[in-house]
């Protein structure tokens, strides 16, 4: 295997396991609102949107301080 591809796929984990500590922050910072209850029970849209962008944001943020 090359370089390349074994720090593509170490990079790559590294960058997921951040994306899952910032949403762990998330959830972890609003007890009052949980957000896997209110997108998979109450249906809410507006939420799921926001969650979505945000982790996309993050993710983003992620890969530019990776690269």
């Amino acid at each position: 295997m090359s370089q390349a591809f074994i720090n593509s796929v170490v990079y790559s984990f590294l960058g997921i396991g951040i994306l899952l500590v910032a949403f762990i922050l998330v959830e972890l910072l609003t007890p009052k609102h949980n957000l896997r209850k209110e997108i998979l029970e109450n249906k809410n849209v507006a939420l799921a949107l926001l969650a979505g962008f945000f982790m996309l944001s993050i993710a983003i943020i992620i890969a530019s301080a990776i690269h």
